[in-house]
């Protein structure tokens, strides 16, 4: 009653199985196929016992691995054993996998990461129409580039779950490549603003008024800037800077001048007042998200260094 003979359609070569006394059910056995090369040792010989029983068994060379929940990497705390017994002889040996060290992880990725975002931050600085702001952090954006390369064999290689200093870093980068494209709208704004149409309505309320009071950067008011000849004897008391405008010049300008001279005058006066105001406004509009943006970078900056810091020394007490 010890032998029990199995033929099912699937497994021809399989003649019998032996199994202990006393089972209900005969054992689980898993029959698995692999396409790789068989690299398992090969044994010469075969087991004869007293019995007469022959045993011919083969060792098979086994790939395994951990599951490991890495998301807060490198403050986690793994427990990975594997167990081995040796073929021939009785016993176990256990070992852990070796692991990146703690300090070596944060000196190679979260001290340098915080160096190039401070760079990063402090480059706001630089004042645009004077500095190529643009190279400088297209430059930062190719060492950070380079820093990711580098540490790459440091971090886990990510499953199903993705570390948190994976987002983070991801997180940094995008918000690199955010302040070159900033810095690259303000500098069109700077230069080519002579050339630009008026500031929309929208954009100067929107702008010019709520966000330039949010970042300190208010509106200038505009004020007449009103010339006297001091060939001509007039009485400044009689010209106030509130009271006399654009209307009250082109009256006082028809009596005294031509009209086709008082026409090209008007022309140029015009143009003139008008391209100085439209490039102002836009090159203010270029200073409020200038400052808008830093201060978003800077909140967002310390936000992630809080959360990620809280969430790493929880699960680094637990």
């Amino acid at each position: 009653s010890g032998i029990r003979l199995v033929r099912p359609p699937l497994l021809r070569n399989i003649k019998h199985m032996i199994y202990a006394h006393g089972l209900k059910k005969p054992p689980y056995f898993t029959l698995s196929y692999s396409m790789d090369e068989n690299r398992a040792p090969i044994i010469p010989y075969v087991y004869i016992k007293h019995t007469g029983k022959v045993l011919d068994a083969n060792p098979v060379r086994v790939v395994s691995s951990c599951n490991l929940e890495i998301y807060t990497f490198p403050f986690d705390v793994q427990n990975c054993t594997f167990t081995f017994r040796s073929y021939i002889h009785h016993g176990k040996t256990s070992t852990q996998p070796p692991r990146s060290p703690l300090k070596v992880v944060i000196h190679h990725c979260v001290s340098k990461l915080c160096f190039l975002i401070t760079v990063d931050l402090f480059s706001f600085l630089l004042p645009p129409q004077n500095v190529d702001r643009s190279s400088f952090k297209m430059t930062l954006i190719l060492g950070y580039s380079v820093f990711l390369l580098i540490v790459n064999d440091l971090l886990p290689v990510t499953g199903s779950t993705i570390p948190l200093i994976n987002v983070f870093f991801a997180i940094c980068l995008a918000l690199m490549v955010a302040s070159l494209l900033e810095t690259i709208l303000i500098t069109n704004l700077l230069v080519g603003s002579s050339n630009f149409h008026p500031v929309p309505g929208w954009v100067r309320v929107l702008v010019l008024r709520f966000m330039g009071t949010l970042v300190w950067l208010p509106q200038k008011s505009r004020e007449d800037k009103i010339i006297l000849n001091p060939v001509a004897g007039g009485t400044p008391d009689l010209i106030t800077p509130g009271i006399y405008n654009y209307t009250d010049f082109q009256a006082i300008s028809r009596s005294f001048l031509p009209s086709n001279e008082l026409q090209s005058i008007r022309l140029q006066v015009a143009q003139h007042v008008d391209g100085n105001q439209i490039s102002q406004d836009w090159m203010q509009v270029g200073y409020i998200l200038d400052r808008l943006l830093f201060g978003i970078y800077c909140i967002f900056i310390t936000f992630s260094f809080i959360v990620i810091l809280s969430i790493w020394s929880n699960s680094y007490n637990q």
